[in-house]
């Protein structure tokens, strides 16, 4: 298909968040799920496996951190299994994910931090489990979410990316980016985004020529940025 051109403003319709989910719910339906979600509904959803999911998923394709935690979850599923693997033991079980001895370090390392200091139990707050080394916000967002069922905006490219072509926010990271959203987005949709946007970013609203022309959010989306499109 052609590259075009976005459309003027005027020809756009006011953005509404619920029919946006709507057709994201549509537009997703059938597409492999991001990664923590996946892990979830086969059965990894403790807070300490999306811990550990999610720190493996830094920098790593969801098809890849996908296929290395099962491997890993088969050996070792809580603290107290993940210390009992020597470091060569567990840099071997992430084999595949990206950076994964500095990862079977942060792995180690958060796990006896788990039994010591919170007796055997994954914090349930962002400071607590950002105290760990290799966890970032949207680490620790994603443990909450997913791990925890407790709402928290988990950020990454996709989602970044997204919100702010729509004009839904104006961030220039996406730290700044989870921020605007916690203001911005209903609590009831803090875990979804993340689970609807990351496959969207995939398929339909991806980085480089996005696929506009056949986009269920086009009569919504400001198209901030975009210049060329399918």
């Amino acid at each position: 298909m052609p590259l075009r051109s976005a459309p003027p403003l005027a020809d756009k319709d006011p953005f509404d968040i619920d029919e946006a989910f709507r057709r994201l719910r549509q537009a997703v339906a059938g597409r492999p799920k991001a990664a923590m979600f996946a892990l979830r509904d086969r059965g990894y959803g403790s807070p300490f496996e999306q811990l550990v999911g999610s720190l493996i998923s830094a920098r790593t394709r969801d098809e890849t951190t996908i296929v290395v935690c099962e491997r890993l979850f088969a050996v070792a599923r809580t603290p107290q299994q993940m210390v009992a693997l020597t470091p060569e033991e567990l840099t071997r079980l992430l084999d595949g994910a990206t950076f994964p001895e500095p990862k079977a370090r942060d792995i180690r390392a958060l796990s006896r931090r788990i039994i010591t200091e919170h007796g055997g139990e994954v914090p349930d707050t962002p400071d607590a489990l950002m105290a760990f080394h290799g966890v970032g916000p949207k680490i620790a967002a994603l443990t909450l979410a997913v791990g925890f069922g407790i709402p928290a905006v988990a950020v990454d490219v996709h989602v970044h990316r997204i919100v702010n072509r729509w004009g839904f926010v104006a961030a220039p990271t996406p730290e700044r980016t989870m921020v605007a959203l916690m203001e911005l987005l209903p609590r009831h949709y803090w875990v979804e985004i993340n689970e609807r946007l990351v496959p969207f970013g995939k398929w339909v609203c991806t980085g480089d020529r996005p696929r506009c022309s056949t986009c269920a959010m086009l009569s919504m989306c400001r198209q901030v940025g975009v210049t060329t499109h399918r």
